[in-house]
């Protein structure tokens, strides 16, 4: 028997406790939670019962929680904000740190944790979970073989899904830049980071362009109430939270027992149509999303200039019926497309057949990000345990989209004026 990493989680939502959580709690074999902390009791006694945590490691005090070091890796995942100041404390324990993303939109913040990473010796690896997939894995084996020759521009979309943008960033907690980070940092650091893998170099400058266009108050239907269950617009309007949670869950899900959205918006399992109304009918998930307080963009487009003279364009779109990422890569010798939606990649010498990969025969695990969150704690495991020292998404490789993230940002709200990113890496 190898190794069992004992593991720590601060924050047991939907990514501490269900995405990571639940899978970390299947491989008894390789990892045993021991400790648990988040403000809200329920949840706490949810997974502290569930992962078989003993009742006096449950903490909803974060300074009790930090008194001493409980295990050898630390989840953080609690809101945004928070994250720099909950790595910091499991760095000052001796703790390794698994850090949700994003870090953080302040570039001081994240230089400083860069330094306290590296003054540690610990390992701070960043749930960039996509660079981990099957799919993302086979794009960069195709590129890095040279398949398509010298890589010129990449063009990318991040398809957010019209009922992920009203759940996450219109009703959410990602609904607000100043509680947690901009759009493009909340939702787009993920695909900024790929960009930035692909090509293999530091960006330059960016110039982005992007507003709060339609969730806003002023696009209200007439006569529509505030809340969804007290609405005449409750069965026809498309961001409808009775659509949305109940029949979703009910139709295309197949009433599962756990799902994601539905298991944010009650911590009640198994779900059930009662506790879903309930929640709609009484929580924040029911508001009608021209009534919330949302102010990030609903869309948003950004050009990047990368050092090593590659261009590269990526356009976060909310009103799309389907989700997955499209990216395609133009080379001096052929073109790549990525189809997450479509099941496929198709590569497309200048001469010759075409080539095409189906996703789903590339791996037997799609779950959660297209199988991303399981490899990714695979990978945690062999970095912890067994000595491989790669650290894909490590914090200093994790900073650099958020430092384009940040520039986006800046240059967004100046209305796409060209914004240079190495003051914010080297300040």
């Amino acid at each position: 028997m190898g190794k069992i990493v004992t593991v720590s989680i601060i924050g047991v939502g939907a990514r501490g406790g269900e995405a990571y959580g639940r899978y970390l709690n299947k491989c008894r074999d390789r990892f045993r939670i021991v400790s648990l902390c988040d403000t809200n009791e329920e949840r706490l006694e949810k997974y502290g019962e569930t992962f078989g945590v003993p009742q006096a490691e449950w903490f909803k005090d974060e300074e009790e929680f930090f008194a001493k070091k409980r295990s050898d890796l630390l989840l953080v995942c609690t809101l945004d904000r928070m994250h720099v100041r909950m790595a910091k404390r499991g760095l000052a324990l001796g703790y390794d740190i698994l850090l949700e993303k994003p870090i953080s939109a302040d570039a001081k913040e994240l230089r400083e944790l860069v330094q306290c990473a590296r003054q540690s010796g610990r390992t701070v690896m960043v749930c960039h979970v996509l660079r981990y997939t099957a799919a993302i894995n086979k794009v960069k084996e195709i590129l890095d073989s040279g398949a398509i020759g010298k890589i010129v521009s990449i063009d990318q979309t991040e398809n957010v899904v019209f009922w992920h943008e009203a759940h996450s960033y219109v009703r959410g907690n990602w609904r607000r830049s100043e509680d947690t980070t901009p759009m493009i940092m909340a939702k787009c650091c993920h695909d900024l980071d790929l960009i930035q893998y692909f090509i293999g170099a530091k960006c330059r400058s960016v110039s982005s362009m992007g507003s709060l266009f339609y969730f806003r108050k002023e696009n209200q239907p007439k006569g529509a109430a505030d809340r969804c269950t007290e609405c005449k617009y409750v069965r026809t309007c498309p961001y409808s939270a009775e659509r949305i949670y109940v029949d979703m869950w009910k139709n295309e899900f197949g009433a599962p027992e756990n799902a994601w959205p539905m298991n944010v918006i009650t911590d009640e399992l198994p779900l059930t149509a009662e506790n879903l109304h309930k929640a709609i009918e009484e929580g924040p998930y029911g508001r009608c999303v021209f009534a919330c307080d949302n102010d990030v963009v609903d869309n948003q487009t950004t050009i990047m200039q990368f050092e090593n003279g590659i261009t590269a364009t990526l356009k976060m779109e909310a009103f799309v019926k389907n989700g997955g990422r499209d990216i395609r890569f133009f080379g001096s010798d052929g073109e790549l497309f990525l189809h997450e939606g479509e099941d496929r990649i198709v590569l497309k010498k200048y001469f010759g057949e075409d080539r095409e990969w189906k996703i789903s025969d590339l791996t037997d695990d799609l779950e959660g990000h297209g199988g991303g969150d399981h490899r990714m704690l695979d990978k945690l495991y062999e970095i912890l345990a067994e000595g491989n020292k790669n650290v894909d998404t490590s914090i200093e490789n994790s900073v650099e989209s958020h430092y384009m993230a940040i520039a986006a940002e800046e240059s967004r709200l100046a209305g796409g004026a060209l914004v240079d990113v190495a003051p914010y890496r080297n300040a």
